[in-house]
């Protein structure tokens, strides 16, 4: 079977400090053009992937068989690929790609909340896990204890997009970089109680009316703040070598950011100014000596997509072909 799986863009953290008991709580919004995984049952493991992702399967597939018994003779390949640490959710959607696989070759009955937790997902945020499940635009309540639960999810305005800018630069820290941050953060909470604001008496009102000019201002205003509650580990409220590009898309969207820990940024658009905006974005990089891939950020809402393959047939052909060589 074939695994299609979103990319998730990173719009923030609410609250470190857990002023009311409850750690972090994130926000994201699932992107078109994620992970595409095959997940075949094989007579051995074989693991068609580079790099980090091979690691990232490898750990899925023990976590899946240290849980449940599930074995590790599969064949998994990863077809397409989310570039690693640069924002756009790349471990955690792999790893519920390859669980979700295993699932549905077991007949497994698991929520994705049992999936992730089994994998190791959603420690710091659910944006990731809720953004493989459901797509659109998701908020999490938050960590205490177990897992954070969703508290809010809706579809993406279809003519709302992304101007994403992937400059050629030191990437994000990884989660083993990450975890000491993670654990150790501070938080600010006068900036979390300006972030809550925002979000329920700016943010939402402004995706329920479909305002995009309310809902970038207000989403530019919460990753400032955000940033607030990071400025020790990164050098500011924003990477500082991304620093002018986000200048840039801060001119010329509706609002803009720092996904994650970086280097991805973005800007909110419409879909249709798009090709004009690319345009100026590739000028401006170009004048001040960034490499950079500018890409069209497409909503994705729905979730991870599986398509069924017949396995027993693919392994058999696999079989056959081998016997040819």
């Amino acid at each position: 079977m074939i695994i299609l799986t979103p990319r998730r863009l990173h719009l923030g953290l609410i609250d470190p400090s857990a002023v009311l008991g409850r750690r972090f709580g994130s926000l994201g919004v699932a992107l078109e053009n994620g992970y595409e995984v095959e997940v075949l049952e094989s007579d051995s493991k074989e693991i068609a992937a580079e790099g980090e992702d091979r690691k990232t399967i490898e750990a899925a597939l023990r976590r899946m068989n240290s849980a449940y018994g599930t074995g590790m003779n599969y064949r998994v390949e990863v077809k397409r690929a989310i570039p690693r640490h640069i924002g756009l959710g790349s471990t955690t959607q792999l790893s519920l790609a390859v669980g979700l696989g295993v699932v549905r070759l077991r007949n497994l009955n698991l929520s994705v909340e049992e999936l992730a937790k089994t994998l190791g997902r959603g420690r710091n945020g659910g944006a990731g896990v809720y953004s493989f499940a459901y797509g659109g635009f998701v908020i999490d309540g938050g960590v205490k204890g177990d897992f954070p639960p969703l508290i809010f999810h809706e579809d993406f305005p279809g003519e709302w997009a992304f101007l994403l800018i992937l400059p050629e630069l030191k990437p994000g820290l990884d989660e083993e970089e990450e975890n000491p941050v993670m654990a150790g953060v501070p938080g600010k909470p006068e900036a979390a109680m300006e972030i809550s604001h925002r979000i329920l008496l700016g943010l939402l009102p402004a995706l329920k009316d479909g305002d995009i000019k309310a809902f970038g201002e207000h989403l530019t205003a919460i990753q400032r703040l955000v940033g607030k509650h990071f400025e020790d580990y990164q050098g500011g409220e924003f990477r500082e070598d991304v620093k002018l590009i986000l200048d840039f898309l801060i001119e010329k969207t509706y609002g803009a950011g720092q996904s994650s820990w970086g280097p991805t940024v973005y800007g909110l658009i419409r879909k249709g100014e798009f090709q004009r905006l690319s345009e100026e974005a590739h000028d401006f990089l170009k004048e001040q000596g960034f490499r950079a891939k500018v890409e069209l950020g497409l909503p994705r809402n729905a979730g991870a997509e599986v398509i069924g393959q017949n396995t027993f047939l693919n392994r058999l052909i696999r079989n056959v072909a081998g016997g040819r060589e």
